[in-house]
This record gives C-alpha cells, sequence and structure tokens, in this order.
C-alpha cells in the first residue's frame, strides 16, 4: 500500500453536466488505489478490458461478508447477505431461476403501459404549475408504476417503499439507526406481499417467483432467496431507472442543440439513451465491491493480489480511449456503443431491457409533449443527491 492517501471515492463530480475530472487521469494504469467513505482503501480497476474480463473472472469473489473486505460505508453494509452466495455456482442457479420469470415477452408486452403511464404524468405536469420539478412530476413516479405493475405491489403502497428504499440506499446520508430501520421495514414489507400473493396468485414477477420458489425441481428458490431476490429487484427496477430518466433529461436540456436534434430525427432517440447512459452522471460504481481469492494479472502486467477489496469502474470503462472516441465527448449518433453501465457476463443487469424501454418512451414522450421543454434553473444550481447509492440531481425544475 502506499504511504500517500489515495484519493477519495466516489470522485467530486465536476459540474454541472460532466462526469468527474478525476477520470480523465485514470487509464495509464489499470488500477488505482482509493478511500471509500467508510475510509477503507480498495482497489479500483479502470481500464475496459480488464472490467470486462474480472465481471467474468471467478477468481474475484462478490461475497464480501469478510472480515477483511473493504466496506462502503461505515453505517451501511449495502447488499451484503450472508444467507446468499453471490457466486458461481449458486449465483448462476438462482439467476437463471430469475432469468426464467424475467421474460423479454413480459418486458415488452409492458410497453403500451409505460406509454400510457408516460402520457398521464406529461397531463398531469401540463395541468399543472409552471415551473415544475421534474423528478417527482414525471421521473420517479413512471418506473415507480412500471415496476409495481411488474412485481404485482399495490398501487397504494408505492410512497411507503420508496422510503423504505431510499434509506437502504444510503452511503452517508443518513445516520445508521435510520438506515437500519428502512431496511427491517422494507424486509417486512416484502415477506407480507410475498405471503399475499402466496394466497392470491396473479399474473406478475412476484407470484412467478413463487411459482419458482415452489415447484417441484430441487434447483427452486429457497424462501430467503425468493425474498432477496424481490428486494434486490425492486431496488433496482426503479431506483437506477428513475435517476437515469431525470438527470439524462438535465443533461439534455443542458445541450439545446442534442434536443433540436433528437427532435429532427426520432430515431436518435435509442443510441441518445446508450450515450447517457454511457456517461453516467448519476452515479459511481460502490456497489461493484468484489474480493480477490486468488492473485490476478492485469493488461498493464500489475497483479490484483490475493485478499484484495476490488471496485470495477464501469464509469472508468466508459470513458477509456482505447475503446471510445472522444470519451468524454457526449455523441448521440456514437455506434458501437458497448458501454458497461449494465455490467457484463453473469452479472449483466437482468432489467437491462426494461430500463432501455423505459428510458426511450419517457425520452421520446417528453421531448414530444414539451417541444420547447427547458431547465427553469441553471444547470451549476441544480443539487445532487450526495451521500447516497445514486447522485443525479434532486430537483430538476423544468418549464415549456
Amino acid at each position: 500500500m502506499s504511504t500517500q492517501t489515495p484519493p477519495r471515492y466516489p470522485f467530486a463530480w465536476t459540474p454541472p453536466m460532466q462526469v468527474p475530472e478525476a477520470l480523465r487521469h485514470v487509464h495509464d494504469s489499470s488500477a488505482m488505489e482509493v478511500t471509500l467513505p467508510s475510509g477503507d482503501v480498495a482497489l479500483l480497476v479502470t481500464r475496459y478490458k480488464d472490467v470486462r474480463a474480472l465481471f467474468a473472472d471467478k477468481r474475484l469473489s462478490r461475497n464480501i461478508a469478510r472480515p477483511d473486505c473493504a466496506r462502503i460505508s461505515k453505517d451501511n453494509d449495502l447488499f451484503m447477505d450472508p444467507n446468499i452466495d453471490p457466486d458461481p455456482p449458486e449465483h448462476t442457479r438462482v439467476r437463471s431461476l430469475v432469468t426464467k420469470a424475467f421474460t423479454a415477452r413480459r418486458i415488452e408486452a409492458l410497453r403500451p403501459y409505460v406509454q400510457q403511464v408516460a402520457d398521464e404524468l406529461l397531463d398531469e405536469m401540463a395541468a399543472g404549475p409552471q415551473p415544475a420539478e421534474l423528478n417527482e412530476a414525471f421521473a420517479f413516479p413512471l418506473p415507480i408504476k412500471v415496476i409495481c405493475k411488474l412485481l404485482g405491489v399495490p398501487a397504494e403502497d408505492r410512497d411507503r417503499f420508496r422510503g423504505y428504499v431510499d434509506g437502504f440506499l444510503s452511503v452517508t446520508k443518513l445516520p445508521p439507526e435510520k438506515v437500519g430501520e428502512c431496511r427491517q421495514n422494507l424486509w417486512k414489507y416484502l415477506g407480507d406481499l410475498i405471503e399475499s400473493k402466496r394466497e392470491n396468485p396473479g399474473d406478475d414477477l412476484v407470484s412467478e417467483l413463487i411459482r419458482v420458489r415452489d415447484d417441484e425441481d430441487d434447483s427452486r428458490l429457497n424462501e430467503h432467496e425468493l425474498h432477496f431476490w424481490t428486494q434486490g429487484l425492486l431496488i433496482a427496477g426503479y431506483v437506477t431507472t428513475a435517476s437515469q430518466i431525470g438527470t439524462g433529461t438535465a443533461v439534455l436540456l443542458h445541450r439545446r442543440d442534442l434536443v433540436r436534434e433528437i427532435q429532427a430525427d426520432w430515431s436518435l432517440v435509442p443510441s441518445a439513451v446508450e450515450e447517457l447512459l454511457r456517461t453516467q452522471i448519476m452515479g459511481s460504481s460502490v456497489g461493484t465491491m468484489r474480493y480477490a481469492i486468488d492473485d490476478i494479472p492485469l493488461s498493464d502486467g500489475s497483479v490484483i493480489k490475493k485478499g484484495t477489496s476490488v471496485l470495477l469502474s464501469e464509469e472508468g470503462a466508459n470513458v477509456d480511449p482505447e475503446v471510445f472516441e472522444c470519451p468524454f465527448e457526449l455523441d448521440i449518433r456514437r455506434k458501437e456503443n458497448h458501454h458497461m453501465t449494465f455490467g457484463a457476463g453473469l452479472h449483466y443487469c437482468v432489467g437491462a431491457a426494461l430500463a432501455r424501454m423505459e428510458l426511450q418512451v419517457a425520452t421520446e414522450t417528453l421531448l414530444r409533449r414539451f417541444p420547447d421543454i427547458r431547465l427553469a434553473a441553471k444547470a451549476e444550481e441544480l443539487p445532487r443527491a450526495l451521500g447516497g447509492f445514486m447522485e443525479g440531481f434532486t430537483e430538476i425544475p423544468v418549464e415549456w
């Protein structure tokens, strides 16, 4: 270890709408030491080829409930559960079962509903006062309603579980006792939801996971896995998408030239969405913590030593000049945009297709409905949600 204190991670944002300046200097080597909010030190892997390879490397374990593994936060052991084995073969078994329930057919069948919700939310926004706050009017309600529909969560419970999830994802934002209270409440709520679905199953994902749990096959989900994965899908299915809708839209509205470009050619929406995902202006990779169970060589000849705590920098990989031409430029026409925002390999996000569909519908519907929509505040004045798992903008006032 170096005697000099490694830089703090997540890196400080470069205002108003750029990725952290620190990312411009991380590709001289394959990895660098960083200091986490807990004060612990971890190795941040930054080059695209290394990050992609390590997502699939069995020598890098996701089982971080180890006494010598770095902690992201002193107050919240994010996503650590000693009852869940996040490595193959157990992870492979459980993921295959969850994927059976999370089918492309089920996701595509949701598209008309996503469009309906987007239209209804924008109708309400149009009828309300200006400026409107985009997060509360559109960016958060859309994925919340969609994930509730997908999982079978009653509409009247949306606000309640949103509060639980926000507490669950606190890194330094909330005191530890509040984090613990939110986590307990969320776990209990999901237990009650599972039992209600077991008694009265429907055409929803929780009911499908229960069927997987209760199937006679020896590979079925156990009760804790059912609970854990329901929680994971609920959290991942709304928080990341909501933050990306709001913050990605803010980036576009800051660049009126890009909005006009999209409005002149709506076929650019998918590539614009991918480019906004690549630049990842609302998060870091604190959720990718791993633990090296063996020595692992990297592309620059260095070695991750056994026992090292490792973070896979998706945002670093996404601006690697060896892979992306002009990586710090927002190019909504970028081709072959194989960014790492959804991970890779066995750990590729199971909800990626849903997130993409929601982002495309949200972006196009908003820009069609409000062709002159613009930020109602200076970009540098938009506050960030610092201290949470997502660090997008907490307030995005817009007018039209």
